[in-house]
């Protein structure tokens, strides 16, 4: 198993969901905020694809990093993500 990473380049974070056949999305709120998320095909009433472009604007402008894990303990693709305080 491998330990969880810490990333804000656009490029890892895309190249890690995409190996993973997910997609951009977020969770919009009742204000004109969104919860970044990754979609990967699983029924989430909640979930609204967008454009990388956004996602990686609404990351870098609420000062978020992209934490995600590689490999399971059974050595298979992670998709083990969540978005943390760059701090």
């Amino acid at each position: 198993m491998s330990e969880p990473l810490k990333t804000t380049n656009h490029e890892v974070i895309r190249a890690w969901i995409e190996a993973r056949e997910g997609r951009p999305a977020v969770a919009r709120t009742s204000g004109k905020g969104a919860v970044l998320r990754v979609d990967f095909g699983e029924q989430e009433e909640d979930l609204q694809p967008v454009e990388w472009e956004e996602f990686f604007a609404i990351l870098d402008g609420n000062d978020l990093a992209f934490v995600h894990q590689d490999i399971t303990a059974e050595g298979l693709p992670s998709r083990f993500n969540k978005f943390v305080e760059r701090g």
